[in-house]
């Protein structure tokens, strides 16, 4: 029987933030990542969002039986899309992947009151530098849209669940696509 995937593309990326084996590097063609809020969380988040002219890195990872309940917990405000026509693997050629993404009609922009959480974009970019090195990071920013919105510096006392301790290199490669982009941090 042919496993079901997963299409990992912000903090599932970190190998750290889950236990789905074996992980295998990807790309879905057909989207763009972007910074939103939907009504269902107090912060901001990654999300997918449909661009034909788009492509993201990622990680596919088969989901056992049982798991779906796992992730979809853990990934509440998005919905489940079929997303195999669109995720190449560069081992794996699996039958079903599945991308997470926030129903266009429930996306809105972040705002004070809805940050970033820094501790989970750095959970995110520690993933990539993991999985695709300064490249993957570099990559990971430049096909990520919404920069411009805030970003709570939480790093102190992270809120985000999954928040992950960087090294000093990791958090120097966050701080500086900050500062590329020109965001704006409140403390």
């Amino acid at each position: 029987m042919q496993a079901s995937y997963f299409f990992g593309y912000g903090s599932l990326v970190n190998r750290l933030t889950h236990g789905f084996t074996p992980v295998h590097r990807a790309t879905a063609n057909g989207w763009r990542r972007a910074w939103r809020v939907t009504p269902d969380r107090d912060i901001a988040f990654l999300t997918a969002v449909a661009d034909p002219d788009g492509s993201i890195d990622g990680l596919i990872a088969p989901v056992p039986e049982g798991g779906w309940v796992v992730l979809d917990e853990r990934e509440f405000a998005y919905e489940r899309r079929p997303a195999a026509h669109q995720v190449k693997a560069e081992d794996a050629a699996p039958e079903e992947v599945a991308i997470y993404a926030i129903a266009p009609d429930r996306l809105r922009e972040p705002d004070d009151n809805h940050p970033v959480l820094l501790s989970y974009l750095d959970v995110v970019v520690q993933g990539y530098l993991a999985e695709f090195g300064p490249t993957g990071a570099t990559h990971f920013f430049e096909t990520t849209d919404g920069w411009d919105v805030p970003i709570l510096d939480d790093r102190a006392d992270p809120r985000y669940p999954r928040a992950q301790t960087l090294g000093d290199e990791e958090t120097a490669v966050v701080d500086e696509w900050l500062g590329r982009k020109g965001c704006r941090i409140l403390r």
